[in-house]
């Protein structure tokens, strides 16, 4: 028997707008922005972790905090009906910050974070030794503009 997926509301959404700009919002904080009670915030928070609409929180930084690390997106072009084994296998590479599927030419979009250009080299070559990956393009990031 599967359960059902959580959808949330308006407030939920409200609630979960404010924590992606504050993620260490106090309850009373949330609770004065959003009008309501400091105890239906608690319980919408509780009820978000715990269907896993909210997954934690973390740390967002500046793009430009550690300039000596390297950003690239990588194109995935995914043989046959290999894709979630091959989701599978990224999502064990931590240097893989985000992983998207996409339409068009390309199945799958990774941004990668890593230490160095070796480290980067690593990542490229663990990413095209998956089986199931056919092809792959990859483009550094070189500044925000």
């Amino acid at each position: 028997m599967s359960v059902a997926k959580y959808i949330p509301d308006e407030l939920d959404r409200r609630i979960i707008a404010h924590l992606r700009i504050d993620g260490r919002a106090s309850l009373a904080k949330l609770s004065d922005a959003l009008g309501v009670a400091r105890g239906t915030v608690q319980n919408r928070l509780d009820r978000l972790t715990g269907t896993g609409t909210l997954l934690g929180f973390t740390v967002r930084v500046r793009e430009d905090y550690d300039d000596r690390s390297v950003h690239a997106v990588m194109m995935i072009e995914v043989i046959g009906k290999s894709t979630t084994q091959v989701i599978r296998k990224l999502h064990g590479i931590p240097e893989i910050s985000s992983l998207h599927t996409t339409n068009g030419n390309w199945d799958l979009i990774a941004n990668i974070r890593a230490g160095s250009l070796s480290d980067f080299d690593r990542v490229l070559r663990e990413v095209r030794m998956i089986d199931g990956v056919s092809n792959s393009e990859t483009s550094l990031l070189l500044s925000s503009v």
